[in-house]
């Protein structure tokens, strides 16, 4: 290639530039970038809640464990002092 063209690409491609640069600062360009941040705001915020309604099943779902095998440690004992008392 020769200096000719290497001048004239270089001088295109700031041309290029300089108009993109234009584009994305443009009005037009603003608006689109609030409202796409203005959707990913809602998604996080739609995610959250989601994982808080996990959260609080997973919370729900131990403390039922939990009771359920103080229930069961319980009545094993129960049974155990019933075995004692029936051998005495």
């Amino acid at each position: 290639m020769n200096g000719i063209g290497k001048v004239a690409l270089f001088i295109g491609g700031t041309l290029f530039g300089s108009a993109g640069f234009k584009i994305l600062g443009s009005q037009d360009a603003k608006k689109v970038y609030v409202q796409t941040t203005a959707a990913a705001l809602r998604v996080r915020d739609e995610a959250m809640a989601c994982a808080d309604t996990v959260r609080e099943n997973c919370d729900d779902i131990l403390e039922e464990a939990k009771k359920i095998n103080e229930e069961r440690a319980a009545a094993k004992e129960a049974e155990v002092i019933e075995d004692a008392a029936a051998e005495a």
